[in-house]
């Protein structure tokens, strides 16, 4: 019985850390998207400022 209650708890344990990092690379890759576009927005106005 007491193998169970360790068994359950290391699972449990390991399901609300995976959830944990999936909520963190979930915001890691919309904040890495919006620094992509930003980027690009960024390049293509200096580009057209460089060429006036």
């Amino acid at each position: 019985m007491r193998t169970l209650l360790v068994t359950l708890g290391v699972v449990a344990v390991v399901l609300i850390v995976l959830g944990l990092l999936l909520k963190a690379l979930k915001w890691l890759l919309i904040i890495g998207i919006v620094a992509l576009i930003a980027s690009v927005v960024l390049g293509v106005v200096k580009g057209r400022r460089a060429l006036r």
